[in-house]
């Protein structure tokens, strides 16, 4: 019996030292991206952030980002952001001065562009700004329902909620007000969108001199929505942030 475990550890040392001699090593097909596995691994990457300035989504993810929006995945999550959002908002009241504020994000965050994306094939093509403004331009974008319904508890409970947008205001501002109002976001304190002095400045550049002006008048940010971490970075946040999934662009 001895003799044949001494054999068994023999034959199994010298497996592992041919693999190590070939350059083995674990998780291989995983990180060459060759199975389902590494598309998980790069969405959870995405959503950490930890992959950063992307442009497209890689080419053999494509399909498994397609059934993640569709397939239900997408929606599971999105409830569970909503819940935790939910359960903080529990736990606080606003004060009756009127001065606890949310802010809220658009694209999606609010509306949903899942539909223009799905020509795009969910992120696999580069970002086509002509295509997206005649989108965003047509004002048909649905509601998010999950949040759409958060929006509306946080209205009830007397939060000033602003909604700030890296849309052009010069250019979008019509449709993307007749779209919110349309799709049921209406009652919010004010929607600031991308002025001309913004013009070229990164999101979280632009979104922190937002927030920071909505402090100096005396608002507290209670809670931060969005779906980029660009909406969530920067200066004056937040008390607690929230990050709604989206694997099909980065905005820097």
């Amino acid at each position: 019996m001895v003799a044949i475990w001494e054999l068994l550890l023999l034959v199994l040392a010298n497996h592992l030292l041919r693999a190590s001699e070939a350059g083995a090593r674990p998780c291989l097909r995983s990180a060459m991206g060759f199975d389902p596995s590494y598309c998980l691994s790069w969405r959870v990457a995405v959503e950490a952030n930890n992959v950063r300035a992307w442009r497209t989504v890689p080419a053999q993810c494509v399909r498994y980002i397609e059934e993640y929006m569709v397939g239900g995945q997408y929606c599971r999550d999105l409830d569970t952001v909503v819940d935790q959002i939910l359960a903080y908002l529990n736990g606080i009241t606003a004060a009756a001065d009127g001065l606890d504020a949310w802010i809220l994000d658009v694209d999606d965050t609010c509306l949903s562009n899942t539909l223009y994306y799905k020509d795009k094939h969910f992120g696999g093509d580069p970002f086509d700004r002509m295509a997206f403004k005649s989108w965003a331009l047509r004002g048909t974008s649905p509601a998010i329902l999950a949040v759409l319904h958060l929006y509306r508890k946080l209205i009830e409970r007397g939060f000033k909620v602003f909604l700030i947008t890296g849309r052009d205001e010069e250019v979008f501002c019509s449709s993307t007000t007749q779209n919110l109002h349309a799709q049921g976001f209406t009652g919010y304190e004010r929607l600031i969108m991308r002025s001309a002095e913004f013009r070229g400045a990164g999101a979280t550049a632009f979104k922190s001199e937002r927030r920071k002006q909505l402090v100096a008048e005396g608002f507290r940010i209670r809670g931060n929505v969005g779906d980029q971490w660009s909406d969530l970075l920067g200066d004056c946040a937040g008390d607690r942030i929230f990050k709604i999934p989206n694997p099909m662009y980065f905005v820097p």
